[in-house]
């Protein structure tokens, strides 16, 4: 099986470069590595081709969507794509319980795994950090179960699927793209199972460098969905649900500062596209044009 690991970047040359260095220690090397950068600058040419693995730059339209997109076109030969997020660090035999899943089970087409730690809603975790909680882990029984859609900062693709369903990254989502994982999956379920797989462990970093603004990201989480939900790739009552608790989480959040969260610029966002909304306006493209 030809593995290919992808990782979409942007403003995070160094965190990326520790990233890179961490796919190193897989006991089954990835047979490339696919990085696309927002900017030539986000990716370290020297520390990658230092590394003791295949890591090469390819270009592509900036934006989650794009930059995966480009990722995509550059792994046509590959079996399996392992999309990483820049600041992911999987246990040291990810890539070998990856390959030993998609061998087993050809009926899955996509596959998520069990984050030991998200440093998203706090103020991330460190690569040390990182390394000591994977080196404690004890793992756990390797243990399948279906799964609506994966989580993008692990998100493992059969790439036969790919093909016999022409499917794409919605690059009408930019920059960050918030959902796309969500849209890409629902484009390979008529193919086969989406799981999410205990064998497959990692930590995610949730660093702060090179995030969207919250003004941007509280327009997506309305936009974004709503947007889906036109398209067919999630219910009203989903949708519902998801943008209440946004907001009513950004709203009580932004009651006082928080350090880490600008809950106060994604409740303006949400205001937004509330309004847009109203007017029918919404469109997830306005975030380009919002300061």
């Amino acid at each position: 099986m030809k593995i290919v690991v992808g990782i979409a970047t942007a403003g995070r040359r160094d965190v990326l470069s520790e990233t890179l260095a961490h796919l190193t220690r897989q006991s089954r090397l990835p047979d490339a590595a696919f990085v696309c950068p927002a900017d030539p600058a986000d990716f370290d040419e020297t520390v990658a081709g230092a590394l003791s693995l295949s890591a090469r730059r390819v270009e592509g339209r900036r934006g989650s969507c794009g930059q995966r997109n480009a990722i995509l076109d550059s792994a046509v030969d590959a079996d399996l794509i392992v999309f990483l997020d820049d600041d992911y660090m999987p246990a040291d035999d990810f890539l070998a319980e990856a390959e030993a899943l998609f061998t087993e089970r050809a009926g899955i087409v996509v596959a998520t795994g069990t984050v030991l730690a998200d440093g998203i809603h706090g103020p991330g975790i460190s690569a040390a950090a990182a390394i000591d909680i994977l080196a404690a882990d004890p793992g756990e029984a390797r243990v399948t179960r279906p799964v609506y859609n994966a989580y993008g900062c692990n998100m493992l693709v059969r790439m036969a699927a790919v093909r016999a369903a022409a499917a794409r990254f919605d690059e009408n989502l930019p920059l960050y793209g918030w959902q796309e994982d969500l849209d890409f999956c629902r484009q390979l379920a008529s193919t086969g199972d989406i799981v999410q797989s205990t064998a497959l462990r990692g930590v995610h970093l949730g660093s702060k460098r090179g995030r969207t603004s919250g003004l941007r990201f509280g327009y997506s989480q309305i936009a974004n969905p709503i947007y889906l939900w036109r398209k067919g790739s999630m219910n009203l009552p989903g949708i519902l649900r998801l943008m209440a608790g946004n907001v009513a989480a950004n709203l009580l959040g932004s009651l006082r500062e928080q350090e880490f969260v600008d809950r106060r610029g994604r409740l303006k966002g949400n205001g937004i596209a509330l309004l847009d909304l109203l007017r029918a306006r919404l469109n997830p493209q306005r975030i380009l044009s919002l300061e």
